[in-house]
């Protein structure tokens, strides 16, 4: 190593650099204050990049910078109170790797001019590789979906495929299939083609090696048309149809051993329903709001993204008991964006490498949500041991998830590799992404997984207070007042009940089921609580 460069904390030089590049400011008269509290304390560029970021549309530099003093003088006092807690902050040395490019679009267009025709490369379709053979190619089902309504109206043979919904039918042109296009006045022609293996074994599913690709013939003196404007126009536009008709999915991984075949896919998907909504949620309304604001400015910031040199991805741990709504806020995550949901079962991992595999086969605009992630792998690498202490703490459905001996053994994700995925290299591979951590126990976490940067925003989902019980009265029961309200009222400011339980007790047990009824049988669960001192929530204390 002939140079050693150290990152270190941030001081007023960087924090300058930063002013500009997120508030585009050079000088402010809340700096001097910044630069007297950034002498006294360490703290890192990414928190101060965090607090310097606009939360809403409305947020001016004046806000942000404020929203950065608070945090520095917050910091400086707990390191007065805590500074062994200054030990935590790791450095981590950037990865010198560098990413391959993919231009498949720019790639895919060119080939030697033939004598009086020419055709474009061909593009592989939806289930093989494009590039270094690590990514599903995007050019082929764009190309489909550009051609769909063409091979409707020109295609001799159709092929047809029902959605899972099983409401809507898909029309594509078949095998050998050919359909015509036009585009300023230039004619063209594409044929979808089939390259079948010589050797054939009779089999009930497509052979694993069978191909296809689309062939583009058009005059070579159209050539530089085609293989620029035209082809760019098609991209476009196919992946505008995709996301017009697509359905939202959630996925989650398979096993490595199915990853070969007829039928390899890394991910298996279900089409995501879920009703969950914000306006459904049972929280704070400033919380919400707040939490909205951050989505939106997120899902509208590609090119903020880019100029400040992040990868356009942002970082979510939801934190609290069992029972707060950790799951349904993704639902709602998902159903606010439209974005899809990748589950990812880290036991079901073997390595990094096939982690890693997992992250570039997923797509934009999604969430990539790991549940329990203090018990979906023990961190330190001691697997088995940390899966056992986990388990005796967990809590329903956690209780349920178990795995198989030999998957326990051969699993060997490491905190590197999961720290790699979050922010490392490869993370920078897509764009749009949200990462979503869970826990019921956040003090269980090292540092270095949840730190700003990787887990940009926490969420603590807590116990029900009296805000979040009025929305699940008005969702549960259609009810805006009632002289209970009081009563129980009074009740949640005294004892600790998820709105899970708050949820079960407000749910109609009969079809003649009322609301004063459904009110009493909460009151009477958390007067039950109460006299047992406040403590857990169990499900005999479900009403009905």
């Amino acid at each position: 190593m002939d140079k050693h460069i150290e990152l270190s904390y941030c001081c007023f030089e960087a924090f300058k650099v930063l002013a500009k590049n997120y508030l585009d400011l050079d000088s402010h008269r809340l700096f001097s204050t910044i630069c007297g509290l950034l002498e006294e304390i360490n703290t890192t560029p990414a928190d101060v990049a965090e607090n310097l970021m606009p939360k809403s549309a409305e947020d001016d530099p004046e806000i942000c910078l404020e929203n950065l003093i608070k945090a520095l003088e917050m910091a400086k006092e707990e390191a007065r109170l805590k500074a062994d807690e200054e030990e935590r902050l790791k450095k981590e040395e950037e990865r010198l790797k560098a990413e391959k490019e993919e231009n498949e679009k720019e790639q895919k267009c060119a080939e030697e001019v033939k004598e009086k025709k020419t055709s474009v490369e061909e593009v592989k379709e939806n289930g093989e590789f494009s590039g270094d053979h690590l990514k599903r190619s995007e050019a082929y089902t764009a190309i489909q979906n550009y051609l769909s309504s063409k091979s409707t109206n020109q295609a001799k043979r159709l092929k047809g495929d029902v959605l899972k919904d099983g409401k809507s039918l898909v029309l594509s042109m078949d095998d050998y299939e050919e359909v015509y296009d036009e585009f300023e006045g230039v004619r063209l022609q594409w044929a979808l083609i089939k390259i079948v293996p010589k050797t054939q074994s009779f089999s009930f599913y497509r052979t694993a090696d069978e191909k296809r690709h689309y062939k583009l013939t058009f005059h070579k003196w159209h050539r530089e048309v085609i293989t620029g404007k035209y082809m760019n126009y098609v991209l476009e536009e196919g992946k505008a149809i995709g996301v017009r008709k697509r359905q939202r999915k959630l996925y989650t991984n398979n096993p490595s051993k199915s990853w070969s075949g007829s039928k390899r896919s890394m991910w298996s998907h279900v089409v995501f329903e879920h009703p969950a909504s914000f306006q459904t949620l049972a929280m704070d309304t400033k919380k919400k709001k707040e939490i909205m604001d951050d989505l939106i400015t997120f899902s509208n910031a590609k090119e903020y993204y880019a100029r400040i040199g992040k990868s356009w991805k942002r970082g979510y741990l939801l934190h609290g008991p069992p029972g707060t709504g950790k799951s349904t806020m993704i639902a709602a995550i998902a159903n606010f964006l439209h974005y899809d949901i990748y589950d990812l079962e880290l036991t079901a991992v073997k390595d990094n490498t096939e982690l890693r595999k997992l992250l570039i086969e997923t797509s934009n605009k999604s969430i990539i949500v790991i549940e329990d992630i203090d018990c979906s792998l023990d961190l330190t690498g001691q697997r088995k041991k940390g899966k056992k202490k986990c388990e005796d703490h967990r809590d329903e459905k956690d209780q349920i998830k178990e795995e198989s001996e030999d998957e326990t053994e051969n699993s060997k994700v490491t905190l590197s590799g999961l720290l790699n995925f979050i922010d490392g290299l490869w993370s920078a591979s897509g764009g749009e992404r949200i990462v979503i951590f869970t826990t019921n126990y956040v003090e269980k976490l090292d540092p270095a997984l949840i730190r700003r940067g990787r887990m940009d925003k926490h969420i603590e989902l807590s116990y029900c207070n009296f805000e979040a019980f009025m929305v699940l009265a008005k969702n549960y029961l259609d009810v805006d007042s009632h002289h209970m309200f009081d009563t129980i009222r009074g009740l949640l400011e005294e004892i600790n009940m998820t709105p899970a339980d708050v949820a079960e007790n407000l749910m109609p047990k009969t079809i003649n089921g009322d609301a004063e009824t459904c009110l009493d049988s909460l009151i009477q669960a958390l007067q039950i609580v109460k006299e047992e001192g406040g403590g857990g929530i169990e499900a005999r204390l479900k009403a009905g």
